[in-house]
C-alpha cells in the first residue's frame, strides 16, 4: 500500500490517502492523484531511499508538476523557496552562532 495526494486543478492537495495504486484512486475516485512517501521529509527519505517528491503531502500543500515536489504553504511573504529542500525558510540568514527561532512578528531571527 502506497499514499496518494489528490490534485485539484490550481496544484492544491486536496486529500490524502492510502490505496494500492494511483490507477485505483484515478478509476474509483476519478481525479488527479499523485503518489507521495511518508518518509520523504526536506528532499530526504529517512531510511536513506531515495525521496519521493521532497516532501510528504498534506492538504494545503501544493504539487509543483516542473519541480515534481510537495511544497506546504508559504508562512508569510518574507521566506523564500529553497530550491534543493522545498521548503519555505526566512529571506534573512539565519545567525551562525548561537541557538536561533524565526520570530514572525518582529520578522527577524530571535536568540534562545
Amino acid at each position: 500500500m502506497s499514499h496518494f495526494a489528490e490534485i485539484d486543478g490550481a496544484g492544491r492537495v486536496l486529500r490524502v490517502i492510502v490505496a494500492d495504486s494511483q490507477e485505483w484512486c484515478e478509476q474509483r475516485l476519478g481525479g488527479r492523484w499523485v503518489q507521495t512517501s511518508y518518509n520523504t521529509h526536506s528532499g530526504a527519505h529517512r531510511e536513506g531511499q531515495s525521496p519521493l517528491r521532497k516532501n510528504y503531502a498534506a492538504p494545503g500543500y501544493a504539487y509543483n508538476q516542473i519541480r515534481d515536489a510537495f511544497i506546504p504553504p508559504r508562512p508569510t511573504a518574507d521566506f523564500a523557496l529553497d530550491e534543493a529542500t522545498c521548503q519555505w525558510v526566512p529571506a534573512k540568514a539565519r545567525p551562525t552562532v548561537g541557538n536561533w527561532i524565526w520570530d514572525f512578528a518582529s520578522r527577524d531571527w530571535k536568540a534562545v
